[in-house]
């Protein structure tokens, strides 16, 4: 059996400052409040005053 390889070092990644997980359980009730107090959801729906358009979205074939 051979010895596995590691490809760390072969592969070209960008360098970034963003972080490489999102902590989204830290992070999402902090967003939540942020669009709570910024009342965004509610000028979201002023902003674009029409009828609701409800897209159904399922599986790609008839069988799943």
């Amino acid at each position: 059996m051979t010895a596995s390889k590691s490809y760390k070092d072969t592969v070209n990644l960008p360098k970034t400052e963003f972080n490489m997980r999102a902590n989204a359980i830290k992070r999402e009730p902090q967003l939540q409040q942020f669009w709570a107090e910024q009342t965004i959801y509610e000028r979201l729906s002023q902003n674009n005053p029409g009828e609701i358009f409800v897209l159904h979205d399922g599986p790609p074939y008839a069988n799943g």
